[in-house]
């Protein structure tokens, strides 16, 4: 993954720029979005900007990359673990929740802007990364019906498909600190996809 190789006098002041960077690219889009609009947004001038970055481009790099490394590290610790594989499935959609509660500007960015950034080669691993996902998941569900814990006439493929566009499509509604947590919000769903939603 390619890194900007400004670093600037405080890693805090760097942090915040990127919190501000994300917020405008999940929200207005990455495109949309200006040096000078982040620059404006966090109170200074657009050079400045340039001691702590050398482009927006590698702002979205760090902020996609940062957080990718962090959720399929959760993941890969799933995965290694000794649980039962369902526990590891149900752990899994809760690690997701997680992430979108935690890093929902992250998730919308990846969400909304994959397929344009992945047109550049420096975002190449984008794609890694949406195989790597859906490795994760086919393995989980694999080894749920290798156990028995699983129906063994699952469409593991659509099943992943299922899992992927019903869980992450949730960072268009779910607000922090709304009526549902994101703990209850994955409660229904693992409910929703393990035992159905018939009595």
């Amino acid at each position: 993954m390619t890194q900007s190789s400004v670093r600037p006098p405080s890693s805090s002041r760097r942090d915040e720029l990127l919190q501000i960077a994300a917020e405008l690219f999940a929200t207005q889009g990455f495109k949309n979005t200006t040096v000078r609009d982040i620059a404006d947004a966090a109170g200074i001038l657009s050079g400045s900007l340039y001691h702590h970055f050398d482009s927006k481009e590698s702002m979205v790099d760090e902020i996609l990359s940062t957080f990718q490394e962090e959720l399929f590290g959760r993941y890969a610790e799933i995965l290694a673990g000794d649980a039962d594989p369902r526990a590891k499935l149900e752990a899994a959609v809760r690690v997701s929740f997680e992430a979108i509660h935690q890093h929902r500007n992250e998730v919308a960015i990846f969400q909304n802007e994959a397929d344009h950034l992945g047109t550049f080669e420096r975002f190449s691993y984008l794609a890694e990364r949406n195989q790597q996902s859906r490795e994760v998941w086919l393995t989980l569900l694999g080894e749920g019906i290798a156990s028995g814990a699983l129906r063994p006439d699952l469409d593991v493929e659509l099943v992943h498909r299922f899992i992927r566009d019903t869980v992450w499509v949730a960072v268009r509604w779910y607000r922090p600190g709304g009526k549902r947590s994101h703990h209850d919000v994955a409660d229904q769903y693992v409910s929703i996809l393990l035992d159905g939603i018939t009595t």
